[in-house]
């Protein structure tokens, strides 16, 4: 398996992807570079380098809505064509032909990319802070380093869950164009359709809503449904672990905002933070763990031929 890792490692950073991702965190070197530091001090949290991922001030969009966006797809390039091009090359029955088992295969590739996708996140992370630190000179506090950590641990779960939908894709389908496709598809499908779905199902169970009561069944049964899109987690999560004044609350029940001033005012520490957004970690998790098992199956049982 090691020496499919390292193979793999260096085809990810020796191909033309490799662009992409260093497209993507000199993104975040330019994200720090043009945001405007007194919008973000006067308008923010209180909280200068969680403020950053999340401010639009200077820039057409946050850089964690960017991330949200077009996170996925960094996760697909990197696995849709894994072993469905190594069948179409005739690669995968030599390399079976010799000593090398084939869950060693599969680990070795997976592996190979999340740890692409570690180096990616935290790249971009440290080029976003290290350049605002250069240009203003604060450095971050140690309940904002630990926020920020979390961040891009959930972060690359997120990323991996698309990194793992993508290489079953690649496993049971043998064209690597439709395997992209089918990624693709599905990303679309569960990160916009299902906030639809979501709206249609609690209208449907809750169809008049006439009191407090109402409202809090409606919102309940629309917020759950939408949990079931990795997007949603991840949303979530993020925002819960980059405010640590209205990220407190995960589900306010569509009570007036007004009535929740009172109750925001203080800021949670890092560590309950991130004891709200463990059961979302957990879920992302079981999700990628379903994945790789579909996945697993498949590839033990497939028929390779030379």
């Amino acid at each position: 398996m090691r020496a499919i890792f390292w193979k793999e490692l260096s085809d990810h950073f020796g191909k033309k992807r490799f662009n992409l991702m260093l497209g993507l965190v000199l993104v975040g070197v330019a994200w720090a570079a043009f945001i405007d530091k007194d919008a973000v001090v006067s308008g923010g949290t209180g909280s200068f380098y969680l403020d950053l991922f999340t401010t639009t001030d200077g820039v057409p969009l946050s850089l964690l809505s960017f991330l949200s966006f077009f996170g996925p797809i960094i996760g697909i390039t990197l696995g849709f064509d894994s072993i469905n091009s190594e069948r179409t090359q005739g690669t995968l029955s030599r390399i079976l032909a010799q000593p090398v088992y084939r869950d060693a295969v599969y680990n070795g590739k997976f592996l190979a990319g999340l740890f692409t996708l570690t180096i990616v996140v935290f790249s971009l992370g440290i080029a976003a802070v290290g350049v605002a630190m250069a240009r203003y000179g604060l450095p971050p506090s140690g309940d904002e380093t630990l926020r920020l950590i979390g961040f891009g641990s959930v972060t690359i779960a997120y990323l991996a869950f698309w990194l793992a939908l993508s290489m079953a894709a690649s496993i049971f389908l043998r064209n690597a164009v439709a395997s992209a496709l089918v990624s693709i598809g599905v990303w679309i499908s569960i990160s916009f359709f299902i906030v639809f779905a979501a709206t249609a199902v609690a209208d449907r169970m809750v169809p008049d809503v006439q009191d407090l009561a109402d409202q809090a069944r409606h919102t309940n049964v629309q917020l759950w449904v939408g949990r079931v899109s990795p997007e949603r987690l991840f949303s979530e999560a993020t925002g819960t672990l980059l405010d640590p004044i209205g990220g407190r609350i995960l589900n306010p029940l569509g009570v007036a905002p007004e009535r929740l001033q009172g109750l925001l005012m203080s800021p949670v520490s890092a560590g309950q933070s991130l004891q709200l957004v463990w059961p979302h970690i957990v879920v992302l998790l079981a999700m990628i763990a379903s994945l790789i098992g579909v996945s697993y199956v498949r590839f033990m049982r497939e028929e390779v031929r030379s």
